[in-house]
């Protein structure tokens, strides 16, 4: 007759916990870092400060950069990003030191955009249950200030874009909590408004007249708490050479095309998602994510990590910055401007290290894109691999060093999930991707998330 192996009992009682107890008593790790851990936490105390070695701030290719930005109480990350890496060509164009784009700007526009955006997934979901999981995704966060790349390149294409003095920040738009709270209720209430009239037997008619007095509130607001956006760009700046220029009645779609230049069909997004269910060399898109309505839809093309870092490089070395979304609070020195995968040595400290691979981050919600900033150099070693990553951010010059980071190439690999870069730095194989139908991903899917830490 076999006999089982007692299986381990399923509550916590009181022999649990003295054979925990004990175990423990008997570690002598543990009794070491105890005292450590109750004086500075759990991150000081695995900190390993042969970091700070590792990053000496010293990038043998650098671009060209503006004056370190300040989203502050905002998650505007993604188009702080953006418009920090448009303005390197706006800063050649107009012969100047620094540039900086009004994000209130754009804030104003993707608000009102995403409003419409909303209001319209409610009328195309009407028969779909309130109780099901689209429609509790549609309300969770109707106008969050997150983003993708693609969601302000189409932005871009509608609105171009406006010097910083023409429409300066607000305390709103530096501080969008309460515009997002005030915004998102509103937004519920009109939701719940269009699926009682459609219960009710109003017509989709009906129903698209009421959107329209619905967005009228959005734009009201809007203008009321962040301003009225400029409809052309007068403009005057003195170049390097203290030479006075004047620009006046340009759109802001010119003035962006003429000052940037950028063509956005060729504005490509790479992302390094290495879960079984995303195949490399495909093109995707999420369900329901987007900004304007009538814009292309988000679509990014997944590649093996090296193939996303290469492309990266590609643009580096011919001297334009390069737009990255990662998942920035990992192994984050916030105040040093580090981010290093070997920074804490929790295994020591904690008796485990974290040993999830990429993918499994991904499928079991460990990390996510959470912020979005922008590569302005590279250290390379002598066989012209990557050492560190030098990285711009929006944290204002209090952040890192003087608002400038390092990322370590591991940091790279495991924790950068998106870039986007022109096409002509891609290699023609993955391009091909553009070519085939796109792949939907679900609303909800860890690619899906947008960037907006502050």
């Amino acid at each position: 007759m076999t006999h089982r192996k007692p299986s381990p009992p399923t509550a916590i009682g009181p022999d649990r916990l003295a054979a925990w107890q004990a175990r423990l008593a008997s570690d002598p790790r543990a009794r070491a870092v105890a005292g450590a851990l109750a004086r500075c936490g759990i991150a000081e105390a695995s900190l390993d400060n042969q970091v700070f070695r590792r990053h000496p701030f010293v990038f043998s290719i650098e671009t060209e950069t503006g004056e370190i930005t300040d989203q502050e109480r905002s998650g505007r990350c993604w188009m702080f990003a953006a418009l920090n890496t448009a303005r390197v060509e706006t800063m050649r164009r107009l012969n100047v030191e620094t540039f900086e784009f009004s994000q209130n700007y754009t804030l104003f526009w993707d608000k009102l955009e995403k409003a419409n955006y909303f209001l319209e997934s409610i009328l195309a979901t009407l028969d779909e249950p309130l109780d099901g999981r689209l429609v509790a995704h549609l309300l969770q966060a109707p106008v969050q200030d997150g983003g993708q790349w693609d969601m302000f390149a189409g932005l871009l294409a509608k609105y171009g874009a406006v010097p910083k003095s023409l429409m300066p920040e607000t305390f709103d738009s530096a501080n969008t909590g309460q515009l997002v709270r005030v915004l998102t209720a509103k937004l519920r209430e009109f939701a719940c408004r269009l699926r009682e009239g459609h219960a009710a037997g109003q017509s989709r008619e009906d129903l698209a007249a009421r959107k329209d007095d619905m967005l009228y509130y959005v734009y009201q607001l809007l203008v009321l708490t962040l301003g009225e956006p400029p409809s052309v760009v007068d403009f005057a700046w003195r170049d390097r050479e203290k030479q006075h220029h004047r620009i006046s009645g340009v759109s802001p779609q010119d003035f962006f095309q003429r000052y940037v230049g950028w063509k956005l069909d060729d504005c490509i997004s790479l992302i390094h998602a290495p879960t079984a269910d995303k195949p490399y060399g495909r093109c995707y898109t999420v369900k329901y994510l987007g900004s304007v309505h009538e814009g292309r839809p988000i679509r990014y093309i997944n590649v093996p990590i090296e193939v996303l870092k290469e492309s990266a490089l590609r643009q580096l070395r011919d001297g334009h910055p390069v737009w990255f979304g990662c998942d920035v609070g990992k192994y984050l020195l916030r105040d040093s401007g580090i981010m290093d995968e070997q920074a804490f040595r929790y295994g020591e400290t904690l008796g485990e290290s974290f040993l999830m691979t990429k993918a499994q981050r991904l499928d079991y919600g460990e990390s996510l894109l959470t912020h979005a900033m922008v590569f302005t150099g590279v250290d390379l070693d002598d066989a012209g691999r990557p050492l560190t990553w030098r990285v711009e951010n929006s944290w204002g010059e209090k952040s890192g060093t003087k608002g400038f980071y390092s990322m370590s190439d591991g940091w790279f690999d495991e924790y950068n999930y998106q870039i986007m870069v022109d096409r002509r730095y891609i290699d023609a194989e993955w391009l091909a991707a553009l070519e085939q139908p796109l792949v939907e991903l679900e609303p909800w899917d860890p690619m899906g998330a947008l960037a907006l830490v502050r």
